[in-house]
């Protein structure tokens, strides 16, 4: 699995003008499902989206994580992160997840960080969202979780 997060004073998304999700200091993460994810896979990347040191400390150096800080989540599903982008001018997405098995792993995650953390919100899966955000430095960082074979 995939995560794209960035450090954010503010941040919401909105499906058909209406806001689904929206948060403050924090965390957006535009989440990708790679085929051969599972759910340790999306264990690993929800504690590493947690405990990821971006947030400045006294010294403003980035020492503290979401968890530190109390800040919150908001959480994008986004395909296209898992898309191979390795030669040509076109994406190829045979790297993603199919949409019913993303869909899943995406809610599992989700839950999981509601289950753990508060202040979550979400956008809606599949749907076409429009994401703003203040980037908070700007702060942006790629984290990913090796795609295994087996489990769920």
């Amino acid at each position: 699995m995939i995560a794209l997060i960035q450090r954010v004073s503010q941040a919401q998304v909105t499906v058909e003008s209406r806001t689904v999700g929206a948060i403050g200091r924090g965390i957006l993460a535009l989440i990708g499902v790679q085929r051969g994810d599972h759910s340790a896979s999306a264990d690993r990347l929800l504690e590493r989206v947690l405990t990821y040191r971006i947030f400045p400390d006294e010294q403003g150096k980035m020492n503290l994580s979401l968890r530190d800080i109390g800040g919150e989540l908001l959480l994008v599903s986004q395909f296209t992160l898992a898309a191979d982008t390795h030669k040509g001018t076109r994406a190829g997405f045979s790297t993603a997840a199919a949409p019913e098995e993303a869909q899943r792993l995406f809610d599992y995650f989700r839950e999981r960080a509601q289950a753990t953390h508060g202040g979550v919100a979400a956008g809606v899966f599949g749907a076409d969202m429009q994401v703003s955000l203040v980037n908070d430095g700007p702060v942006t960082f790629w984290l990913e979780t090796p795609v295994a074979g087996g489990g769920t």
